[in-house]
């Protein structure tokens, strides 16, 4: 009996190590490197089919950031758009953005900023925000494919670009505040 039970805890402790051995390949055979890239998938997103010619941009996070309303704190899983490469690209290409996730632009500055829907198939709101997290604009239900300018209305550092609906179904509005890392540095 003594001799079974040994042999079954043997055998009972052979798949868990098997499963760690496959996760392990899997972690190793894995591409390095933070971020995701727009020719991969994108943050909940299908895959990203891009056109011929179009180099993939790879994108930091996704990372936290919330939003501060006067009906409580929203929470949103976020990739950055830091460098010139990333900002010109932005959410192009996608055919889904699932709601709680967007794309955060930097633009290392206040200033005047003046956005686009070229090349991004699903709707947008914008939300405009200055320096140290305040909300200065929030321009709702974009225009998929608009070479049309979204303008700031007053200089911003920061873009956040949501799904459609989402400012409106989560009370977000000028005023609000919005904390992420790089907000308020």
């Amino acid at each position: 009996m003594l001799d079974e039970m040994t042999a079954a805890r043997r055998a009972g402790a052979v798949l868990p190590a098997l499963l760690l051995a496959a996760l392990a390949v899997v972690f190793v055979l894995a591409p390095a490197g933070q971020g995701l890239a727009d020719s991969a998938k994108g943050i909940g997103s299908p895959a990203i089919e891009l056109p011929a010619g179009v180099p993939p941009v790879r994108f930091g996070g996704p990372e936290p950031l919330e939003i501060a309303t006067r009906s409580g704190v929203r929470s949103f899983d976020v990739e950055l758009a830091i460098d010139e490469a990333q900002r010109a690209r932005g959410l192009m290409y996608r055919r889904s953005l699932p709601a709680g996730r967007g794309m955060l632009f930097d633009f290392g500055t206040e200033r005047d900023v003046a956005m686009w829907m070229q090349n991004t198939y699903v709707s947008l709101d914008m939300v405009f925000i200055r320096d140290d997290g305040r909300i200065v604009r929030v321009a709702e239900r974009t225009t998929p494919l608009s070479t049309a300018t979204v303008e700031s209305g007053a200089p911003v550092r920061f873009v956040l670009e949501l799904p459609a609906g989402s400012a409106k179904a989560l009370g977000i509005a000028a005023g609000d505040r919005v904390a992420h890392r790089l907000i308020g540095r």
